[in-house]
Formats: structure tokens, C-alpha cells, sequence
């Protein structure tokens, strides 16, 4: 399944199937094999745009490095790749992660992806609609190669013109997500009215936090059920 049928502009979403079957189950988490010494390796991608970069965090560590920090099994070995772009919308994304997160888990017997886009949507005009068949997309093509995949959502700016439109953009995401059974961080929410990451946005470059921001993403990525996603008990 390739598309997210979608009714108007901000309307009710319904997963694609033909007239008269049932939409196909998604398996968002991917089956792993184990080592012989009894040990799970993990390739894990995380694609994305600035924020996953970690733009503007004068550590480099980003909520990306400060999540793989504290992930962390006896019998779990993990391989991470930081794959953002600056300035890359949903489309972008869609168009490389299989080109470029593939060559990554060859030879990994565990393959899991994190996506976190939509920020650079609103300014280049992408309509919900086609932000949320482009996140579509990347989730069901993700499922059919036995990929498990978990979500990360937009983060709130210091513009509330401007967070009205990420709040839209948030919650269809969040739909998108749930009728797959895939796990979606809402950062939309707890963050638009923190008194620290607002701060951190106006200390910076209005846009993009800083270490206290990143943090904060991270303790809502770890808190959002990260280690049961990653199975690690």
C-alpha cells in the first residue's frame, strides 16, 4: 500500500484498499534474529531534517544523540545513523531514506527506522494532505520491507500564528500513525506552552532549541515508550 486517501483538505483519513476489502494489517515492528552468542544487532536510521540534525545545539548531541545515549542492553548491539538534512521537507525525506538507510542494515540482523518531518512542510507550501501521504508512504513501505518504524512530531515555534498550523499538521501525523499501529512522540503539545522551551527558541535562533530544547525532546522520545518499541524490557 502506497497512498493515505484523504477526504478535503483537513478531513478524515482512511488507509487505501480496494472497494469491498478491508485495509491490510501493518507489522510496524520488525521480526530480529539473534546472534549466536545470544546477542540482537541493531541498525538503526533516523531520518529527518535540522531538528534531527540537532541544529543549534552548541553540544552536537541533538535529542538524536542524547536518546542513543540512553539506550542501552547487555545483549543489544546498536548501530545508529544520524541521516538529517537541513531544510528538507517530507517529500525529501520520502524520496532518500531507502537509498540511503539500506546499505546501513546490510548485515544487521534488526532493522529500525525513526522519522521526524514536517517542520520545513508549512514553509514550502506543502498541504496536509500531501505532508500526510508523504509520511504515509514511508510507514507502508517501510511495513512491507518488514522495517519497524516509530514517529517523532513537530515541534512548537514561538509564532502562534505559525503553531496553529504545526498543531493541524501534528495531529494528522498522529492519525497517520494510529491507524498504522505506529508509535507517534507528540512534542506539539507538551512543549507550546513551556515557559524553558520557549526560551531556549528565543535564545537561539528563534527556531531551532538548544541543549535545554534538545533535552526535552529526548525525555519525550524515551518517555513515550522508546524501550518497548526497541524491545529492550
Amino acid at each position: 500500500m502506497t497512498e493515505d486517501h484523504v477526504t478535503g483538505h483537513d478531513g478524515p483519513a482512511y488507509p487505501s484498499a480496494t472497494d469491498g476489502e478491508a485495509a491490510p494489517e501493518f507489522t510496524p515492528s520488525a521480526s530480529f534474529t539473534v546472534d549466536d552468542d545470544g546477542r540482537r544487532d541493531i541498525g538503526l536510521c533516523f531520518v529527518g531534517d535540522s531538528f534531527t540534525v540537532g541544529f543549534g545545539d552548541p553540544k552536537a548531541l541533538g535529542w538524536v544523540g542524547r536518546v542513543v545515549s540512553r539506550t542501552h542492553h547487555p545483549d543489544v548491539e546498536i548501530t545508529a545513523y544520524n541521516l538529517g538534512v537541513r531544510g528538507q521537507d517530507s517529500g525529501d525525506v520520502m524520496a532518500r531514506w531507502r537509498a540511503e538507510c539500506m546499505p546501513r542494515w546490510v548485515g544487521r540482523g534488526e532493522r529500525r527506522l525513526v522519522v521526524a518531518v514536517g517542520a520545513n512542510d508549512l514553509g514550502q507550501g506543502l498541504t496536509t494532505a500531501r505532508s500526510r501521504l508523504n509520511l504515509a508512504n514511508i510507514l507502508d513501505d517501510a511495513s512491507a520491507k518488514g522495517i519497524a518504524t516509530f514517529v517523532v512530531g513537530l515541534t512548537p515555534s514561538l509564532d502562534p500564528e505559525l503553531n496553529a498550523r504545526i498543531g493541524v499538521l501534528a495531529q494528522a501525523q498522529a492519525d497517520v500513525c494510529s491507524r498504522r499501529g505506529v508509535t507517534y512522540v507528540d512534542c506539539y503539545r507538551p512543549l507550546v506552552a513551556h515557559e524553558q522551551w520557549a526560551a531556549d527558541l528565543a535564545a537561539g535562533d528563534g527556531v531551532h532549541p538548544g541543549q535545554a530544547g534538545y533535552g526535552l525532546i529526548a525525555w519525550l522520545v524515551l518517555h513515550a515508550g522508546w524501550n518497548a518499541w526497541m524491545q529492550l524490557g
